[in-house]
């Protein structure tokens, strides 16, 4: 294993200004401390504080706020507020507009696209600084947006489809911004510190699973009581947070001068630098294998969630709090995955791990056809019993197999724009879920599976599972390095490197010109 990459402060210091922030609170960090191994004895208590040592080590090693940054978008915004919106905007569609399921996930796909243009908004939080700051205006302005669609889409009373989804719209790009603005953080820090690379994804997962643990244990009850329509309401809070967060989260503030002319040119840096480093084998293979593997799994789950919570037998009919305790059995299980990941496969190659997740991905859509076709109550396992089985087994399969994509992406970050090109890797993902999102549509229309005919779900469903197994076939494009080796080639590291170093030479000198004419006109 190679080891970390220092992480050396800018010897012109004097450029950086603190505001709002914790003095020894870096998002870059110093130089990694060695984390003391606690062998033998100490039993529950040493299980215990495992965890919260684990915590404070990411805290000395990352920065306090940065850490909480990651808490709060991923464990409240998309774990907790993602979890929460799945359910109620499933039965708001299903309930309130009352449209087809095929017509719904047709919808969806509108709900991808701020998440496509994460390149866009990744160069935003690169190249144009407000106000000297590079990440805090824009959590604020997520914040800002996720709370107004949220106002409007819970309180708009008969609202359209067309105005519905505009809402729906805003939420998910308020969301989007604020996940590109926080992995610029992650993929700068993972950069700087390879071998935390894996441990930052397992706090994001962790907080993930916990986030979504709450929202899912919670939105059947608010829908039942509330209705679909003003469960939505709940979904203000979470963006609120980012509005916080914005005000202190740990950034240091940069000068600015000729800022039309740096703005430009680091613009033109960052697109063809994304150029120049997609075109290297060790990216771009890797980055077509994540986009087929998402892309080849294709989502039937509104045909599925019409069908089970359809009240006229054969169908389970499942209540909506029934719907949100799986769900949140589903987290538990989730979280699981990420404690197998991080004790147990965080330290094998990315093809052998990609590998055996895909392959257990596609056996445990099985599953589902199981479930779907009623073999489940030919063994004797009551519907409630099996879905709540299903669930768990999915959530930890597609945990494992989603965090070393993660870690695999931060990996194949260029210095000096971790934002911008983490967001294009995340755009490639998020093309090949819209892509899984509209083909399954298409088949769910194929097959008329409707609101009320769920005949041919089955098919579907195995169509589906075929398809996930066919990624396997792709494999060859995943590299059989480790996951804390350095994947980049030295000579784009150095290039990276090179454009990073000058721009922050040019603030120092500027910086350092200022002060002296200020101390020879004293």
């Amino acid at each position: 294993m190679p080891p970390s990459s220092s992480a050396t402060r800018n010897p012109g210091s004097m450029r950086e200004e603190e505001h709002g922030g914790m003095e020894m609170d870096d998002l870059a960090g110093s130089e990694p401390a060695q984390v003391e191994s606690h062998g033998g004895g100490g039993g529950l208590v040493e299980t215990v504080l495992q965890p919260v040592r684990w915590v404070q080590m990411l805290c000395r090693e990352l920065g306090a706020t940065f850490v909480a940054g990651v808490v709060l978008v991923f464990g409240l915004n998309q774990g907790f507020a993602g979890s929460f919106f799945r359910v109620a905007s499933d039965y708001y569609w299903k309930d309130v507009q009352r449209v087809q399921p095929a017509t719904v996930q047709f919808l969806s796909v509108f709900f991808y696209i701020p998440w496509v243009l994460k390149p866009l908004w990744g160069i935003l939080t690169d190249v144009f600084p407000v106000r000297g700051y590079h990440r805090r205006p824009y959590f604020i302005f997520s914040g800002i947006l996720g709370m107004s669609a949220t106002a409007v889409l819970a309180m708009g009373i008969g609202l359209s489809v067309t105005s519905a989804v505009l809402c729906f719209v805003g939420i998910s790009t308020a969301v989007a911004i604020a996940d590109v603005t926080i992995d610029a953080c992650i993929a700068k820090n993972s950069i700087d510190k390879p071998a935390l690379a894996p441990d930052m994804q397992s706090l994001c997962a962790f907080s993930s699973s916990l986030g979504a643990l709450i929202g899912y244990s919670t939105s059947g009850m608010f829908v039942h009581h509330l209705g679909a329509q003003g469960a939505l309401g709940v979904l203000a809070l979470p963006p609120a947070m980012l509005v916080f967060l914005g005000f202190y989260i740990y950034e240091l503030k940069k000068h600015q001068h000729n800022v039309k002319e740096k703005v430009f040119y680091k613009l033109s840096v960052a697109v063809k630098g994304m150029a120049r480093t997609i075109k290297y084998p060790v990216v771009w293979k890797p980055s077509l294998y994540m986009f087929l593997s998402l892309a080849l799994s294709i989502s039937t789950h509104e045909g599925q969630f019409y069908w089970y919570t359809n009240k006229e037998p054969p169908n389970p009919g499942f209540s909506q709090e029934f719907v949100g305790v799986v769900h949140a059995i589903g987290a538990v299980a989730s979280m699981v995955g990420v404690l197998i990941y991080h004790k147990i496969f965080k330290d094998y190659p990315f093809r052998t791990i990609l590998f055996f997740a895909q392959l257990l991905f596609g056996i445990s859509g099985f599953l589902d056809l199981t479930f779907v076709l009623r073999w489940n109550l030919v063994l004797g396992v009551p519907d409630a019993v099996f879905v709540i089985l299903e669930e768990s087994v999915s959530r930890v399969v597609s945990r494992v197999r989603l965090m070393p994509m993660m870690v695999l992406s931060t990996k194949l970050c260029p210095p000096g724009a971790e934002g911008t090109f983490f967001a294009l890797l995340m755009c490639i993902d998020s093309i090949g879920m819209l892509a899984a999102k509209t083909n399954g549509a298409i088949v769910l229309r194929t097959l008329h599976v409707t609101r009320t005919d769920f005949s041919n779900l089955w098919l579907a469903v195995l169509l589906r599972n075929l398809l996930r197994l066919s990624a396997l076939g792709a494999i060859f494009l995943v590299p059989t390095a480790d996951q804390t080796d350095v994947l980049l080639p030295q000579s784009l590291l150095n290039s990276g490197s090179t454009v990073a170093s000058a721009s922050d030479e040019e603030e120092t000198l500027l910086q350092l010109g200022k002060l002296s004419s200020h101390t020879d006109g004293e």
